[in-house]
């Protein structure tokens, strides 16, 4: 199949476009610059320039493919209503593209806040809804053109999809700690962050594009929840820090926009997703990976 892929170049979106490749599938990858587009080439992917701004660039790439596995998103916390509103309008441009076509459309969601204070599973249905809501309320936008005749579906990430040379949550925690001079962790440290290795999150979307139904919510979660205060504890042992606890009032002055994310409770179940889909992953877990130097200065 012809798949058109958003954040081809991205740190999931890489690994996805690998496995995409190794299937036999042709891919089409969105780059925003000469670099990325040049990356994709060498890759044996196709290479779009453009952003998600693009919208007419984006609905013709759509039309023009048998599937898409939208993994972009304009990664400013600092305007992140705007990035949402972004999310949204791409959102729509493919949903309404694809609709009465049948062609598979998977997207890219998160787990973070869906039911605080329990573990999560695949049945619960996210309560950001509207283009108000974070990320625009994408995945229940997506997930409504099901009912127009799309192949939607749901691909929630966990909130570290870690592996050797990750720039995403956990790489943004080390460094915080490096310019403190301490690995913090907020209260108790009991709250818990679920994580899955990338390319076993990479190997799940394949299935996903593969099998998955209209309407499907997958869970890419090897580990349903590791406490914040064994991150931070990993960390420190791996940058050779002092570990302790920061007052949670103090989260937005010590840890800054990550703050918001490692304060959540966000235990999060993939039983379903290994059922429906045979997906068993088989990386090396977030302290593994800690401990290994991937988050070193360089790594």
């Amino acid at each position: 199949m012809r798949i058109f892929v958003t954040g081809a170049t991205g740190w999931i979106g890489t690994a996805v476009t690998g496995e995409l490749l190794d299937a036999g599938h042709d891919v089409v990858g969105l780059a925003r610059s000469d670099a990325s587009a040049r990356t994709l080439a060498a890759r044996g992917a196709t290479p779009l320039r453009g952003t998600l701004d693009d919208l007419g660039t984006i609905k013709d790439a759509t039309a023009a493919a048998d599937g898409v596995i939208h993994l972009g998103f304009v990664h400013d916390f600092d305007r992140f209503a705007e990035s949402g509103r972004i999310e949204r309008a791409v959102v729509e441009t493919i949903g309404d593209t694809l609709a009465g076509s049948d062609r598979p459309f998977l997207l890219a969601a998160g787990v973070a806040g869906l039911t605080p204070g329990r573990v999560a599973t695949e049945d619960d249905v996210t309560g950001a809804v509207g283009p108000d809501a974070p990320r625009g309320g994408s995945e229940a936008l997506a997930l409504s053109f099901a009912d127009r005749g799309v192949r939607s579906v749901a691909l929630r990430f966990a909130a570290s999809v870690h592996g050797i040379g990750d720039h995403g949550f956990v790489a943004e925690l080390a460094r915080v700690a490096r310019e403190h001079g301490v690995s913090g962790y907020l209260g108790d440290g009991a709250n818990r962050w679920p994580a899955v290795h990338r390319s076993d999150a990479a190997r799940l979307v394949r299935l996903a594009l593969d099998d998955a139904p209209a309407g499907g919510v997958l869970h890419a979660v090897a580990e349903e929840g590791v406490a914040t205060r064994d991150i931070a504890e990993a960390l420190g042992r791996s940058l050779d820090l002092p570990v302790g606890p920061v007052d949670p009032a103090d989260a937005d002055e010590h840890f800054g926009w990550i703050g918001r994310f490692f304060a959540l409770d966000a235990p999060t179940s993939s039983a379903l997703t290994r059922e429906r889909y045979g997906w068993t992953p088989t990386g090396p877990t977030l302290l593994d990976d800690i401990a290994a130097g991937g988050y070193l200065p360089g790594a």
